[in-house]
């Protein structure tokens, strides 16, 4: 995998990109993981595919240099990347608040874009959590304890030590205001218009024992913006999918390459 710097109109983006064949997938991470939270679903990825993992602005030493870390920005980041790389067709897959911001660049009809994965995403509209609680989520990312009290709720019954300490290194290595703005505005954003009329395949994954983004709300809110969109129920995973089940990510995504191809 080789990593390097790429500038955006507002960015500097630590990019890890590996294989050669279009149509490449283009993965986003969570709010608190990096470009490495993909890194057992990449493993498991034939090489020939093109892999591109981005650290978003704030995460994985990204930063903005215009002080924006909304999910326009962070959309307008991955258009920037696609076009420097020279990828003319591309899958995003995005996890929760990526996600979100793959539902947004979808919205804009990008050219090239052909298909999306979306695990455990945030939902399009409004998070209906309570500003004490996001006040909470904040807090709980400032500290080594908070994080791990954090994961109490993220991590499913599969999670490891390892894992456990990359995601609390990654979660404190934040920005500031990265972390600051998905709880005060991201989560609570809806971008649903972005999705009507979505004609690109979607493929959507949710954990079985997921506290975060629950199958009982997620199924029936996409399911009604977007009626082809495929669901798999990801068995023993909570919301860290990527870590905890990435054979059933890759699987998604090969099936997702040949879908579009």
């Amino acid at each position: 995998m080789t990593a390097r710097t790429i500038r955006t109109e507002g960015a500097e983006l630590i990019v890890d990109d590996t294989g050669r064949d279009d149509p490449a997938l283009v993965f986003l991470h969570y709010w608190g993981g990096s470009a490495r939270t993909w890194k057992p679903v990449l493993a498991l990825l034939p090489e020939r595919i093109r892999k591109v993992a981005i650290n978003q602005r704030g995460w994985g030493g990204s930063r903005a240099i215009d002080g924006h870390y909304d999910l326009d920005a962070l959309a307008s980041d991955v258009a920037a990347v696609v076009a420097c790389l020279g990828i003319k067709r591309y899958v995003v897959v995005g996890h929760s608040m990526g996600g979100k911001v793959a539902q947004v660049l979808a919205g804009r009809g990008h050219s090239g874009l052909s298909g999306l994965v979306l695990v455990a995403p945030a939902p399009p509209t409004a998070m209906d959590v309570p500003l004490e609680v996001r006040a909470g989520m904040l807090a709980s990312y400032q500290s080594r304890e908070g994080v791990a009290q954090a994961l109490t709720v993220l991590a499913g019954p599969t999670f490891d030590t390892v894992h456990r300490e990359q995601v609390i290194e990654d979660t404190l290595r934040g920005e500031p205001e990265a972390k600051r703005y998905w709880p005060q505005q991201g989560m609570i954003a809806d971008v649903s218009a972005a999705l009507r009329s979505l004609a690109l395949p979607v493929d959507i994954l949710l954990g079985e024992h997921d506290q975060v983004e629950r199958e009982s709300v997620l199924r029936p809110l996409f399911s009604s913006l977007l009626p082809h969109a495929t669901f798999t129920i990801v068995p023993d995973a909570g919301h860290l999918i990527p870590i905890e089940m990435p054979q059933v990510i890759a699987s998604r995504c090969e099936r997702m390459i040949s879908v579009v191809s």
